[in-house]
């Protein structure tokens, strides 16, 4: 007959699960490996992080960014966008934990802040049906732009073209595959004098039904490429209107605005 359970064990297992290797928790808890495969089958953990109503925000992290919780997560998703972050007493530790149900309700209003594509379907159990179309346009974006730094040798061409001045934002955003926001950030990063063509925006007003697609994009968690091409304009023409409109462009507080 194998030992008996206690709370103590059975919170070190909830605690480490999906964090620590199988191995390493029955070497600490004195038991075999199936012994606590079985246990965990038993309390409920399944293939993702933390079977349950609630996962450790280092778990959660670790699904998302493949690393632990830093003092940037603190600052960039707690304090400037209020992710839900609650504290647990687990093995006489405070722990800080999320629960799913608030997770899901901040991640719909932060669609454009979250990259689904890095997220594994179904990781943190059964997702809500909009996740599906976001994560299918976040994965359309990741191959159609590069997220990796800079190369010498896109500098270079970044500087060549420029000199050229004879492209927009958007021209150098299909020949680099970089967004226009990244091109952007990196001309002035590197102090660069010349700067893109201006898009002739002025012979494509914007109509009543330009604007009702330019909202259910944003409503959608469109990405401003993606808005760009759904209105037929400029990303930069994009950008423009929906600070006109709404006076910021996180899109994901404009989005909060239109609800």
């Amino acid at each position: 007959m194998g030992l008996r359970w206690n709370k103590e064990d059975t919170d070190y297992l909830e605690l480490k699960w999906g964090t620590v290797s199988i191995g390493a928790i029955a070497k600490k808890l004195n038991r075999s490996v199936n012994a606590v495969k079985l246990k965990a089958g038993r309390m409920g953990f399944g293939n993702f992080l933390e079977a349950g109503e609630y996962v450790t925000v280092n778990k959660f992290m670790l699904a998302f960014n493949k690393t632990n919780f830093h003092s940037y997560n603190l600052k960039s998703w707690v304090q400037n966008r209020g992710f839900p972050v609650k504290q647990k007493i687990i093995v006489n530790k405070r722990v800080r934990i999320v629960y799913l149900e608030d997770f899901w309700k901040w991640a719909e209003q932060n669609r454009n802040f979250i990259n689904f594509a890095k997220l594994e379907k179904n990781i943190l159990g059964k997702e809500p049906a909009w996740v599906k179309e976001q994560r299918r346009h976040d994965i359309a974006v990741a191959e159609q732009f590069k997220k990796t730094p800079w190369t010498k040798n896109e500098d270079k061409q970044l500087i060549y073209y420029l000199k050229l001045f004879k492209f927009t934002y958007d021209d150098l955003s299909k020949m680099l595959g970089r967004t226009c926001g990244a091109i952007q950030r990196r001309v002035c990063d590197l102090n660069i004098k010349e700067r893109p063509l201006k898009a002739d925006n002025h012979s494509n007003p914007w109509e009543t039904e330009d604007l009702e697609r330019l909202n259910d994009g944003i409503m959608n968690g469109l990405s401003y490429e993606s808005l760009a091409e759904q209105t037929n304009r400029s990303s930069k023409a994009v950008r423009g209107k929906v600070y006109t409109l709404y006076k910021t462009e996180n899109l994901d507080t404009v989005r909060r605005l239109i609800a």
